[in-house]
């Protein structure tokens, strides 16, 4: 097999889409806005990124999968913020969102990009939506690009 490789060029007609939660707002909402950006930055237009807003981090997975069954969606960026508290909520929550994301990806060959921050302080989730770590969400955004380019380059195979 050659060497291949994707880039950040969409493919023609490819539609994404963002899936948030509600939950931590300020984190989140600036999450959405750098994926936003970086997708009109690579010449997506905007009628081809549908944003869906569910309310925690542990309800993105389901909506993943559905919208990766609809075949409507050459890519998934997932945001949300999960914040470590007093409980093994935090553990519960954040592994259990990667694992279904993991499983969705898997299971259709849609590719979902986690950008669903698991912190210890509110202060790391503000340092990866915009501060000194940079925006998660602008980085899901390049990967789901590059990963539609990548897989639209690779053969079918029968399922």
């Amino acid at each position: 097999m050659p060497h291949i490789e994707g880039d950040l060029r969409r493919p023609a007609g490819a539609r994404y889409a963002i899936i948030a939660s509600r939950w931590n707002p300020r984190i989140t909402d600036t999450l959405v806005a750098g994926a936003r950006k970086t997708f009109a930055e690579h010449g997506v237009d905007d009628a081809a990124v549908d944003v869906v807003r569910v309310p925690g981090a542990w309800e993105i997975p389901v909506v993943a999968g559905r919208l990766a069954r609809s075949g409507d969606h050459a890519a998934i960026v997932a945001l949300g913020c999960v914040v470590r508290g007093d409980t093994r909520h935090f553990e519960q929550v954040a592994d259990g969102c990667s694992d279904g994301l993991m499983r969705v990806a898997l299971d259709t060959g849609v590719p979902v990009a986690n950008g669903v921050l698991a912190v210890d302080r509110f202060e790391d989730a503000e340092a990866r939506a915009g501060g000194s770590h940079g925006n998660k969400g602008e980085e899901a955004a390049l990967v789901v690009i590059e990963m539609s380019h990548l897989m639209q380059q690779l053969p079918e195979v029968a399922r």
